[in-house]
């Protein structure tokens, strides 16, 4: 198999990060290495809503991440490699964006997912030694960037990022870019990520025990060129088309609720979100083929969002809550975030806006019930009801996991000459609704390094299912079918 520069860049930049490391001979005296091995088996039906031939999934994948990690004094290394062998397109990586599941609609072949492929996952050094607190790192590579709620950041990028992590206060900084994605695969970046770099810092302080506020805030500084189309020219659906600046600024609160080990009684988050930019938008050709008087439009956005929930403790392993969430219609996330959280109170992270339509904060308020159980570190559950609408019923929503589509055909021959996203109903806002329902057996705990553990999201071993059954609204008009589903079974071993 041929690897694509920057696939041998990365794997090539593993090594160098490796051996450049002081004293490389005592780095290597402890020996943490090993092998995640995941099978996937997935069930997906009509995520084009029966709009095409085809948008369904069966089929059972193999992913294996080899890693090696290393200390020396305040030195640290890691990286993780991915070999990856499905049946169909599976999806093996709940870090995967929502808009990854568009790339078959590509007509780029340097970006379409293949069902066999090779990655570097992450390659980082680190340091700690700034500072005298064990949970103080600085990490230059890529990365896994998180926080809590999944909302900021959560996904495996380049980056210069600082953590420091202490009982009373919680703090990051540091900057991003995504220069390619160390796959066989995905050869060329998302328009959206081609030339965009990241800035971000946030901070919270425990002001009482369990009880935690803070701030956090975003800058995304898009230089790219822009492609312009080209009268007669077929246009390329990895053509830049959008650039510009834009920056969030929120507030946040809660008692620790994305702790799944806490035992409050009543659990809590709120946050409130700002964003303001501006955006440099490319023109479309006229409808007759021609150039349009002006090139590009330039546009001034500021939308804000909000998450607020609460869950009661019933007894030690049942747990009950509520959760709402708005984002006005200017409004969009940074691009980084996979809206994974703790937020049900289990061990296993839950989509928050549904495991099978996979909404964000974009034009969209939603309404959550759960309950959630959770048996020691042996076993839990979560089952989920969500509601999903538009808060302007007359414009898009952000990207999810449904890839429904309009056809436009030959009127003699019926053939399907072109697709397009399938547009919503205009003054309907009812998106839909969906029922969740996630489940895992852990087993024996404590295999990896202790250094490990800001970045390791499960136990040595697991079996979980993950499904959601997604029933659309009126703004998905009549022609579309009647449900959707997503299911996955992970079975997870770590050694």
């Amino acid at each position: 198999m041929k690897l694509n520069p920057f696939v041998q860049a990365g794997i090539g930049l593993t090594f160098a990060l490796l051996w450049s490391c002081p004293t490389l001979a005592a780095l290597t005296e402890t020996k943490n290495f090993g092998m995640d091995v995941k099978i996937t088996g997935q069930s997906e039906d009509d995520r084009d809503l029966g709009t095409q031939k085809g948008g369904d999934v069966n089929g059972i994948g193999l992913d294996l991440r080899p890693w090696i990690y290393g200390e020396s004094g305040n030195w640290s290394a890691y990286a993780m490699g991915q070999a990856v062998a499905s049946s169909d397109i599976i999806e093996t990586d709940t870090l995967q964006q929502s808009a990854d599941d568009e790339n078959q609609q590509t007509t780029n072949d340097d970006r379409k997912t293949k069902k066999n492929y090779l990655a570097m996952r992450e390659f980082w050094v680190g340091y700690s030694g700034f500072t005298p607190y064990p949970g103080e790192i600085l990490k230059l590579g890529r990365q896994r960037l998180r926080n809590d709620d999944g909302q900021w950041r959560d996904t495996n990028i380049e980056a210069l990022n600082w953590t420091f992590d202490t009982t009373l206060l919680k703090a990051s900084v540091g900057a991003a870019e995504r220069f390619s994605e160390y796959r066989t695969d995905l050869k060329e970046l998302s328009p959206e990520d081609k030339d965009r770099q990241h800035f971000y810092a946030d901070a919270s302080y425990q002001w009482t025990p369990g009880q935690w506020i803070g701030l956090r805030g975003h800058h995304t500084h898009d230089d790219g060129k822009l492609d312009y189309p080209e009268p007669g020219v077929p246009t390329d659906s990895l053509d830049k088309r959008e650039n510009g600046d834009l920056t969030w600024l929120g507030i946040e609160a809660n008692s620790d609720a994305y702790n799944w080990r806490n035992t409050n009684t009543v659990n809590y988050w709120a946050s409130v979100t700002g964003m303001q930019g501006n955006r440099d938008t490319v023109n479309a050709l006229n409808a007759d083929g021609t150039r349009p008087t002006n090139a590009k439009r330039s546009d001034d956005l500021n939308g804000w969002a909000t998450d607020l929930g609460v869950r009661l403790r019933l007894d030690p392993q049942w747990q009950v809550g509520a959760a709402y969430s708005r984002a006005s219609a200017e409004y969009e996330q940074n691009g980084l975030q996979s809206n994974r959280s703790n937020w049900t109170g289990t061990q296993s992270r839950v989509h928050r806006f549904g495991e099978a339509f996979r909404g964000e904060m974009n034009n969209m308020q939603s309404m959550s019930l759960f309950g959630s159980w959770q048996l020691r570190e042996d076993y839990d559950a979560s089952l989920v009801y969500h509601k999903f609408w538009r808060v302007d019923g007359n414009k898009p929503v952000g990207s999810n996991g449904i890839d429904a589509v309009q056809n436009n055909t030959d009127d003699v021959t019926g053939a399907i000459l072109s697709s397009t996203s399938l547009p919503l109903e205009d003054g309907k806002k009812d998106l839909g609704q969906e029922m969740d329902l996630v489940v895992t057996k852990y087993f024996k705990t404590g295999l990896l390094p202790a250094g490990l553990s800001h970045s390791i999201d499960e136990p040595s071993a697991l079996v979980r299912l993950r499904a959601g059954v997604f029933k659309p609204g009126d703004a998905y008009g009549s022609q579309v079918d009647s449900y959707m589903h997503r299911a996955f079974v992970d079975v997870i071993w770590k050694f």
